[in-house]
């Protein structure tokens, strides 16, 4: 899928249609985000994204991925997106809501994700609703939030 946004392009794929740069990008981006610029430690590649409806979905800047959104597909038929991030240079033009409305678009059922708490609001304004307790993941404080639909 591919759809233009001002200067940008929005494209979405499986693993197995991407191009290694592309992958690497995407993969680059969620390691400055998350590793490097929120200090946390963790596993990001985990194995789900080989599962075979698992779709990346990224945001393009003159060649560049720019924001990027994982959607997996659970039991039940619950979709999960998560990995949702954006370069810092970036922010504040958008590409992650692009982004969350595109997943959303492309899906159907009920959405579930583990919201950082400080963007609790930012989620809500997409209808998503705390749906459990807080808890943290590598220090940082998270909500489960859930989209009826």
């Amino acid at each position: 899928m591919t759809a233009e946004l001002r200067s940008a392009v929005v494209r979405s794929a499986p693993l197995r249609e991407l191009a290694p740069e592309t992958l690497y990008a995407i993969l680059r981006l969620r390691q400055d985000v998350f590793v490097v610029e929120q200090e946390a430690a963790y596993p990001d590649i985990d194995g789900r994204e080989l599962e075979p409806d698992a779709v990346l979905m990224w945001v393009e800047e003159a060649g560049t991925v720019v924001a990027t959104v994982r959607v997996l597909h659970e039991p039940g038929r619950v979709v999960r997106i998560g990995r949702v991030a954006t370069a810092a240079a970036a922010r504040g033009a958008g590409h992650a809501a692009t982004l969350m409305r595109a997943a959303l678009d492309a899906t159907t059922g009920p959405v579930v994700l583990d919201a950082q708490a400080q963007l609790e609001g930012w989620y809500g304004r997409f209808g998503f609703r705390v749906s459990g307790e807080p808890f943290a993941e590598d220090g940082i404080p998270h909500l489960p939030m859930r989209l009826e639909r």
